[in-house]
């Protein structure tokens, strides 16, 4: 295996940053989930069909990593989307373990540095995972994988302590980064860091100028309330958050103070950004529990964007025409996330982009 070099001091003090997630990448990253593993308790069997509809989407626009545990499970996982009419020649496989399959959160932070003549330069940022709090043990191996991807990619590596997971952060390619109280706050990460001491590192370690604060996430979110299903940036100017008209929905409030908020935020120029709202899903419930279905969790990808979908003939199809319309240039696709959501997650949960240079 390829070795990384493990870089001192912070991505911003090497002149590194997050890039937005529009820009041109490379591949997507996924972990295939196991029958072992808890995030699909009595229906992982329902999830490989789903998983390859967006590995699908994604491979005819750019090349698609997976983690497997080894040459086993990548056989496996080749039958597995080839079952579903899945190409595999842009499909690559790691042979990286892990716990769980939520890959935007427990995978690679991948960092850009812009050099001499428009050149740049990728590094990857291992931030300590702890599974939402805890919450879930074990999780060695998933706080394990953006070393083992910086060395299979022989890429410079930063790492830390922090606490960190990528679906609490959504960022504007322009400076900023926004991102939830819930998460960022809470004792269950970093012991309970204070707003400044939060803010410091994500300038610092994701090379931003300004924070963004939204308050609290959507009920049945067991990562205390990801901003990856809240609010999204669009472009660098335009945010696209999501509404709750049902005043009795446990949403409707949440929502709303958020959108309070956002309207009172302003970019790193002091400007007000353009807002759009989207109406959430109908409720989504298995078995008594609310699951956090939002048509925020999409994924942008070369030339297109990801949507999650869940069934609700009523908002679907006006979500993905206003998002078309407010993309033009890309190609909005809908894809059924109706058996994925029972893992607490989607689209933009299970994948990483890596972006291209």
């Amino acid at each position: 295996m390829a070795r990384s070099r493990l870089l001192q001091g912070t991505p911003a003090e090497h002149g590194y940053a997050f890039p937005a997630e529009w820009e041109r990448q490379a591949a997507t990253w996924f972990s295939w989930p196991r029958p072992e593993g808890i995030s699909f308790p009595g229906r992982w069997h329902t999830v490989p069909g789903q998983l390859a509809a967006i590995v699908r989407a994604i491979a005819e626009r750019q090349p698609v990593c997976i983690n497997v545990p080894n040459a086993n499970w990548e056989r496996i996982v080749q039958e597995q989307l080839r079952a579903y009419d899945c190409p595999t020649r842009r499909v690559r496989f790691f042979h990286i373990p892990t716990n769980e399959c939520w890959c935007r959160d427990h995978g690679p932070a991948f960092v850009v540095k812009c050099g001499r003549g428009g050149a740049r330069r990728l590094a990857v940022v291992d931030w300590g995972y702890n599974a939402w709090g805890g919450k879930y043990p074990p999780f060695d191996a998933d706080d394990a994988v953006p070393t083992r991807v910086a060395e299979a990619l022989a890429l410079p590596l930063f790492r830390t302590d922090v606490v960190m997971e990528g679906g609490a952060v959504d960022f504007n390619g322009a400076g900023c980064v926004l991102t939830t109280e819930s998460v960022l706050l809470n004792r269950n990460r970093n012991g309970g860091l204070s707003r400044r001491a939060a803010e410091e590192i994500l300038r610092k370690w994701y090379g931003q100028e300004r924070v963004l604060w939204l308050g609290e996430g959507i009920e049945g979110d067991d990562t205390d309330g990801h901003v990856d299903d809240l609010a999204r940036f669009l472009d660098a100017r335009t945010i696209v958050t999501a509404v709750e008209d049902d005043p009795h929905d446990p949403n409707h409030r949440v929502l709303k103070e958020n959108l309070r908020r956002l309207r009172l935020l302003r970019d790193a120029a002091g400007m007000p950004f353009d807002l759009v709202t989207l109406p959430m899903p109908k409720r989504v419930e298995r078995e008594g529990q609310r699951l956090p279905a939002t048509y925020l969790n999409f994924l942008f990808v070369n030339g297109a964007l990801l949507v999650p979908t869940f069934g609700d003939r009523r908002t679907e199809r006006p979500v993905l025409e206003a998002l078309q319309q407010l993309l033009p240039d890309r190609q909005v696709i809908g894809i059924d996330c109706s058996e994925l959501i029972w893992g607490l997650g989607a689209i933009h949960c299970l994948s990483q982009q890596q972006p291209a240079v």
